[in-house]
């Protein structure tokens, strides 16, 4: 592997030029092509042409990598049993298996923050019986954007603790999915099981 240092060049395919072109290596501010953050100071190749990254060379890897797994930090909730497996039978009842209860959560998540009417009323499932009990299972989520969207969540919902609003986001599961069945929501869901199967 080859060691590239600032002021090196290269030829690179620039993907905004569309042309083979000279690339300088410099350091910059790298941001995400979706948007959800930044890569600061990393060494990419610069298209002499039109002043765009063109190249990324593999020593960076790694620290683009920090970046992608700092913006993946886990959410950690400790929940009570039961309420686990409503979200298990949940995937059942969508045609999915248990692998699929992260992604259940994080699409009602992104629904929900997305949904301001719906997510005012996530407070009111928190009074069932439902919501009570001991905390003896843990819920770990994953994603790049599901801390960003579980404080609009919070803010939208006016719950300020985090497994509050996880467990109010499975009981609005367990409404949806295994008391009224809402067929509408049930067939996206089950069409995004199928995908993913």
């Amino acid at each position: 592997m080859k060691i590239f240092k600032v002021g090196d060049s290269q030829k690179a395919i620039c993907e905004h030029c569309r042309s083979l072109e000279n690339a300088t290596f410099k350091l910059r501010d790298v941001p995400f092509s979706d948007g959800s953050g930044v890569v600061k100071n990393v060494l990419v190749g610069i298209c002499d042409k039109c002043d765009q990254v063109c190249l990324l060379p593999h020593q960076s890897t790694p620290a683009v990598k920090k970046q992608l797994d700092a913006q993946r930090k886990p959410i950690e909730s400790r929940l009570p049993a039961h309420l686990v497996d409503i979200l298990n039978l949940a995937t059942y009842e969508l045609g999915g298996s248990t692998d699929f209860v992260p992604s259940l959560m994080k699409y009602y998540i992104h629904a929900l923050a997305s949904d301001e009417k719906a997510a005012q009323k996530i407070v009111n499932l928190l009074q069932s019986e439902l919501a009570q009990g001991k905390a003896d299972k843990r819920l770990s989520l994953k994603g790049r954007r599901i801390l960003e969207e579980l404080d609009a969540l919070k803010a939208i919902s006016q719950i300020e603790n985090t497994t509050d609003l996880i467990k109010g986001i499975i009981l609005k599961i367990n409404d949806d999915i295994l008391v009224n069945k809402r067929s509408k929501r049930m067939k996206e869901l089950k069409n995004i099981v199928a995908a993913v199967a």
